[in-house]
């Protein structure tokens, strides 16, 4: 019996995967994580490894005329999910995305950006930040 026909299925079960390198990677497994972001501002859901394989998310609650400060995406790109409210992402090189109830903003890596909400109610958005390469 060749060891590749015993170590594949092993490594299956125990949630390994491998890599394009050829040393394997342990796969988190699939979870739910609640998201009730209505008393608090800010909410983490996923902080990354060991959690997930790279991204990291988390719930946002900002109040009007309020921002997150002006901040950079590095070598992540990251993605916000409007949930609820108006806004903008201000982009530091002066782009301005306008963010809306159901609407999905794409930040790419190295840019500077803050997001504002300029509406009367409250901006709520999930944002998911990954690593680009």
């Amino acid at each position: 019996m060749k060891l590749s026909s015993i170590m594949v299925p092993l490594f299956s079960s125990l949630g390994i995967m491998g890599t394009q390198a050829g040393s394997p990677q342990i796969s988190p497994p699939p979870k739910i994580v609640p998201h009730d972001v209505s008393e608090k501002g800010y909410l983490p859901l996923f902080a990354g490894p060991p959690e997930t394989v790279a991204m990291r998310s988390g719930g946002v609650i900002l109040h009007p005329a309020k921002s997150i400060g002006k901040h950079s995406t590095g070598e992540n790109e990251e993605i916000l999910v409007i949930l609820e409210g108006r806004g903008e992402m201000l982009i530091t090189e002066g782009k301005t995305l306008q963010l809306s109830k159901s609407v999905v903003a794409y930040c790419p890596p190295h840019t500077e950006h803050d997001v504002v909400n300029n509406g009367s109610d409250i901006l709520r958005y999930v944002y998911v930040v990954a690593k680009s390469r």
